[in-house]
């Protein structure tokens, strides 16, 4: 797919870090599969994907936590 940010690239299936804040709380979560552009590097997740990483980072917000990094497991 054609990236939609620079629209130079074209994405590629990988891995990448995905980084989320909600008021206190900064969610990490390393090695989340990703469509990503060769040219500059935006990612896209799938709508599982996002389910997946949305859920995790309720999990670290409901947790209170300040700083949680996680690493991506299928």
């Amino acid at each position: 797919m054609k990236c939609t940010i620079c629209k130079q690239g074209e994405t590629l299936p990988g891995k990448t870090t995905v980084v989320l804040e909600r008021g206190k709380t900064t969610v990490v979560i390393k090695d989340v599969p990703a469509d990503i552009c060769e040219n500059c590097g935006e990612y896209y997740l799938t709508e599982e994907m996002t389910a997946k990483v949305m859920e995790m980072a309720e999990e670290a917000v409901q947790h209170n936590a300040e700083i949680e990094v996680l690493r991506f497991a299928a």
